[in-house]
């Protein structure tokens, strides 16, 4: 048999060798149209606050979502809850420590589809100079062309984390029994994220 007469089956896996991998596509998170959020019970109502300033980039494989990724970035000093006191005090060395600590970060390890646009996003969260493994239910809402020349896509997720786990320890007892803060803190995610074009597309 000649060498250019190989049957098929022997020829399929040098091409599978030879194509590329499906590259991931890359997204910048826009910080204008997101939002990171928190809550937290203050006695027996619970105060909410956002960070202004963060960053964060995005590979989605929307073929197979395990090739996906994500790292973002959160300037702790950007903390507001609509009140400067307050503000000052969670940057302050009993809370955040921003001067020490000046960025909250997240890095994705593992991303799994667990339904249709249901991802769960496994990584390191650092926070407070503590580092631990968490898991994030995240909401993929798809993408969409934009008036604004672009592709954008849309990701929701909410998570709790004890803050306790983290370092972040200020509190006060109540005569009447009970702490004034609680341990745990709701964290909500609303993002916005633009689809990049390599510079020898555009």
């Amino acid at each position: 048999m000649s060498r250019t007469s190989l049957p098929f089956r022997f020829l399929l896996p040098a091409i599978m060798l030879a194509a590329p991998a499906f590259a991931a596509d890359a997204y910048k998170i826009d910080a204008v149209h997101s939002e990171v959020g928190f809550k937290v019970r203050h006695l027996v109502s619970r105060t909410s606050g956002r960070f202004t300033k963060f960053e964060g980039t995005i590979q989605l494989d929307e073929k197979n979502m395990a090739n996906s990724s994500v790292v973002v970035s959160i300037a702790v000093a950007s903390i507001n809850t609509d009140n400067a006191s307050r503000d000052n005090h969670l940057k302050s060395p009993d809370f955040f420590d921003a001067e020490k600590f000046p960025t909250i970060t997240f890095k994705s390890t593992e991303v799994k589809e667990v339904s249709k646009g249901q991802l769960l996003v496994t990584g390191d969260f650092t926070m407070h100079g503590v580092t631990k493994r968490i898991t994030l239910p995240i909401a993929s809402l798809g993408g969409i062309a934009t008036p604004f020349k672009d592709f954008r896509a849309g990701f929701e997720g909410s998570l709790k984390v004890n803050r306790q786990d983290y370092g972040v320890k200020w509190n006060k007892t109540l005569e009447a029994g009970g702490a004034m803060l609680s341990d745990d803190v709701d964290i909500s995610l609303a993002i916005e994220a633009v689809k990049q074009v390599p510079e020898a597309k555009k």
